[in-house]
């Protein structure tokens, strides 16, 4: 049997048949052994027609053994391809009706004959083209019409062949792939923004060494946005983006952040990703050009986070005091001598007690900008505390901690502390530790303190060329004088 061909007992119609290397058995189903009838009894005919079955089948074999498989929106490119394909066909009828249309491209001859051989070993295309030439052939308008149909039939039927010939199907897969060829409509809609694409995109900004934070939480917008495009079998298009802002009931600023997540993936994916650029060519970023609604007067007034007086800073102290929470009455006044966020707090090492031209300083080398890395003087009321601080440490921090969340954050349940703490003391939303940071800004301006000493203290740039790029900033003993006009606590 080395022309693969076989009859049946009692048939007169000739199958080809191949055997099932053991290798690639898992990948065609199980089978050992595959056979297909050729649907003829002439033994020549069979052996012409045997050629692109047992060409289909080896190279599904090779696709197996190269674990070609199918990329994920595979659906939405074969629809791609057959639509051009009828669009291409309207196109010709409308010229030949004698209307303007764009000029279309020109064919490439080698790739028509390529084609073209591999059609002539498939009988059902040789009957199409028999069709084609006889519509050619017709007389009239009419017939040129239906040439044009038939020609884009024809290499639409190639577009599922070609598929299978360069990947690995499944059973489920060729019945759905069979079904989309004869009505694509029938496909519902996936999201492009999908699985595979997001691990790339993943791998490419943890390269660029963004926070592991920032990536998860973006991610899981976009799979949010994702997940509303699949259930909703819509476009990514800015109307599909529009209405899922309206569906997270979010107030502007969280929606803003929503926004630049989707944004930063479409810039990614644009420059990165050429099936995405192929397939979003000549479209706006539907993240771009959202009216949120806006919050003013009054509304927006009481939406802000609320600084702390001394005295509410005071009640705190001592509800963490008597509470028992020792370690969040010390962070209460660390935060509120120095103005430093609750993470750079709480990485504070027993190294970072400094003393930079004789002035015991904490040294901040751990903050989310350029700026927040500064070296802020002890303000005379805390020196107590840093040195029990420092003795007490058993590992070496500062603020002993035993909260380091997936993301190597310390103040996590430090945080979440404080704010059942605060709610206890009637304290809401508009009030958090950071509130404390505000505290320490409004304390030194009314002391008088200039305002880029201010800013050089709590880690802020000051927005000018002059102070933020040309100056070294101030002495240390400026920075002392300056910190110790915050008031001390009155118990």
């Amino acid at each position: 049997m080395a022309d693969n061909l076989i009859q049946k007992k009692g048939e007169s119609t000739w199958y080809v048949r191949l055997a099932v290397p053991i290798d690639v058995r898992k990948a065609m189903g199980g089978k050992t052994v595959l056979t297909q009838s050729l649907k003829t009894g002439l033994r020549s005919e069979a052996m012409n027609r045997r050629l692109s079955i047992l060409s289909d089948w080896k190279a599904a074999f090779k696709a197996a053994r190269n674990k070609r498989a199918l990329p994920e929106d595979w659906q939405t490119s074969v629809i791609s391809q057959l639509q051009q394909f009828d669009q291409f066909a309207t196109d010709q009828k409308r010229k030949l009706i004698g209307e303007t249309v764009p000029d279309l491209p020109a064919a490439d001859p080698k790739m028509l004959a390529k084609m073209l051989a591999k059609m002539m070993a498939d009988p059902g295309l040789v009957e199409i083209i028999t069709t084609l030439v006889k519509t050619k052939m017709a007389n009239g308008l009419t017939g040129d019409l239906q040439h044009e149909d038939t020609l884009a039939n024809m290499f639409k039927r190639m577009v599922p062949l070609q598929l299978m010939r360069r990947h690995q199907f499944t059973a489920q897969q060729r019945a759905e792939l069979e079904a989309l060829t004869k009505d694509p409509s029938s496909y519902k809609s996936k999201s492009p923004i999908n699985k595979a694409r997001l691990a790339i995109f993943r791998e490419h900004r943890q390269g660029r060494a963004i926070a592991a934070k920032t990536i998860d939480q973006q991610e899981s917008k976009l799979e949010k946005l994702s997940d509303f495009l699949k259930a909703g079998e819509r476009s990514l298009d800015f109307d599909a983006v529009s209405a899922w802002l309206d569906s997270l009931k979010l107030t502007s600023k969280t929606l803003t952040q929503y926004l630049l997540a989707g944004s930063v993936f479409w810039r990614w994916a644009m420059k990165h990703d050429a099936r995405w650029r192929e397939d979003f060519k000549d479209r706006a970023n539907p993240f771009e050009n959202h009216d949120l609604p806006q919050v003013r007067g009054k509304a927006k007034t009481d939406a802000q986070r609320k600084d702390f007086n001394l005295e509410d800073i005071c009640k705190l102290h001592a509800a963490a005091s008597i509470g028992g929470h020792a370690t969040l009455a010390d962070l209460i006044l660390l935060g509120t001598y120095t103005g430093a966020r609750i993470e750079e707090l709480c990485q504070l090492k027993t190294e970072h007690v400094i003393e930079p031209d004789g002035i015991k300083s904490l040294d901040i080398v751990d903050s989310k900008t350029a700026a927040g890395i500064r070296s802020v003087p002890i303000h005379p009321a805390l020196s107590t505390l840093v040195d029990r601080l420092v003795e007490q440490s058993k590992d070496g921090y500062l603020v002993p901690s035993d909260s380091k969340n997936k993301y190597g954050i310390r103040s996590d349940a430090l945080s979440k502390a404080f704010g059942r703490l605060k709610e206890a003391q009637g304290f809401g939303s508009q009030h958090v530790f950071h509130s404390i940071r505000k505290t320490v800004v409004t304390q030194l301006h009314r002391a008088d303190v200039r305002s880029e000493l201010i800013a050089e203290l709590i880690g802020h740039e000051t927005g000018t060329v002059t102070f933020d790029v040309y100056s070294q900033g101030a002495t240390t003993a400026q920075k002392l004088e300056a910190i110790s006009k915050l008031p001390s606590l009155q118990p």
